[in-house]
C-alpha cells in the first residue's frame, strides 16, 4: 500500500476538528475542491469512510474516530518538536480560557498547576462561570462550550462526553425516603435545579431528561452552589458525575438512570493556530483523558 500522506492526515484532522468540509479549508487556506480530494484519497488508502455527511456537515463515522485518536498522537509529536523551540525562545504572553463553571473549578484546577509550572512565562486566566466568554468577538483565546456553536468564524470540534446523575444527602433521604424511579421525584421531594428564564444554555435544562414536568423549589444559576445545597440536605438535583461522585456525604438517587451531555472545544479560526492556544488544546484533550474515568464512570 502506497505510503499515506501526512498532509492527508492535516486535513482528516481539520475537519474533524471543524466539523465542515468548507471550515476546514478555510482554516487550511486551500480550495475546498483539493481538500475533498485529498480526504477521498486517504479514505481509498485506508479503504474505510471517515466522514458520514450530515445537515450539520462531516461526522466521524467508527473507523474515523478510530484514525482520530492516532492522527492525534502523531499531531502532537509533530508540535513537541515546534514546543521545544518556542520554549527555548520563551513562550509568554496570556491565554485566556473559558470554561463551564463546574468544568472549570471542579474538574480542570487540579491539572492546572502543572500546566503552569510548564509555562512559566505564560499568564492564565481561567474564567470559570455561569456563561462563556465569546471566542468568535475574540472575548477569550479558546473556550470550552456546551454545544457546537452554528454559526461564525469558529474552529470547533468535541472535548469529550460527560454522564450526569440524580444525587441527594443520605440525611435528606432518610427524612425524606429514597425515590425508586425518577416519577416518583414528583411526589413529596424538593428538587434542586438552575432558574429557567436565566439558563445560559438550553444544555443545562436537565430535570425533563429524567421525567417529564419536573419543576425544581430551590433554583440557583450556579452548579456550585446547587451541590453545597444538595450536600447541606435541602433536595434531590442533578449534578455531573465529576462533582457529585467526589462532593462528600452525596448519594445517588435512582443510579441506574445517568444522563449524557458534551464538551466542545471552541477557536476562532484566526487564533487556531497560535502556539498558545494549541498548547492549551493539546492539554485540555490530556486533561479529559487523564480523567476520563471521572467524566464518563461505569
Amino acid at each position: 500500500m502506497q505510503d499515506i500522506n501526512w498532509n492527508d492526515l492535516r486535513v482528516f484532522l481539520a475537519v474533524a476538528e471543524a466539523g465542515q468540509i468548507a471550515r476546514a479549508a478555510r482554516a487550511l487556506r486551500l480550495d475546498p475542491t483539493t481538500l475533498g480530494r485529498r480526504l477521498r484519497r486517504l479514505e481509498r488508502q485506508l479503504e474505510t469512510t471517515l466522514f458520514e455527511r450530515t445537515r450539520e456537515g462531516q461526522t466521524l463515522t467508527k473507523a474515523g474516530e478510530g484514525l482520530l485518536a492516532r492522527a492525534e498522537t502523531m499531531a502532537r509529536a509533530v508540535r513537541s518538536i515546534d514546543s521545544a523551540r518556542e520554549r527555548r525562545s520563551g513562550l509568554g504572553g496570556s491565554l485566556r480560557l473559558s470554561v463551564s463553571e463546574g468544568f472549570g473549578s471542579r474538574f480542570l484546577t487540579p491539572y492546572l498547576p502543572d500546566f503552569a509550572r510548564a509555562h512559566p512565562d505564560l499568564s492564565i486566566e481561567l474564567v470559570a462561570s455561569s456563561g462563556f466568554l465569546s471566542p468568535s468577538r475574540r472575548e477569550a483565546d479558546l473556550a470550552v462550550m456546551l454545544s457546537r456553536p452554528e454559526a461564525g468564524p469558529v474552529i470547533s470540534r468535541k472535548l469529550a462526553d460527560y454522564s450526569l446523575r440524580l444525587y441527594a444527602s443520605a440525611d435528606y433521604l432518610e427524612a425524606a425516603g429514597t425515590p425508586r424511579t425518577p416519577a416518583d421525584l414528583a411526589r413529596g421531594h424538593r428538587l434542586v435545579s438552575y432558574i429557567p428564564e436565566l439558563l445560559y444554555a438550553p444544555e443545562l435544562n436537565y430535570l425533563d431528561d429524567f421525567h417529564a414536568g419536573l419543576s425544581a423549589d430551590i433554583r440557583s444559576t450556579s452548579i456550585n452552589a446547587q451541590s453545597r445545597l444538595i450536600e447541606e440536605g435541602a433536595g434531590i438535583g442533578v449534578l455531573p458525575c465529576f462533582i457529585g461522585d467526589r462532593a462528600p456525604g452525596l448519594v445517588p438517587v435512582c443510579a441506574d438512570r445517568t444522563i449524557q451531555r458534551s464538551f466542545w472545544i471552541v477557536i476562532h479560526r484566526d487564533m487556531h493556530g497560535l502556539p498558545r492556544v494549541r498548547i492549551a488544546r493539546d492539554w485540555l484533550l490530556d486533561c479529559v483523558r487523564k480523567g476520563r474515568s471521572l467524566l464518563m464512570p461505569d
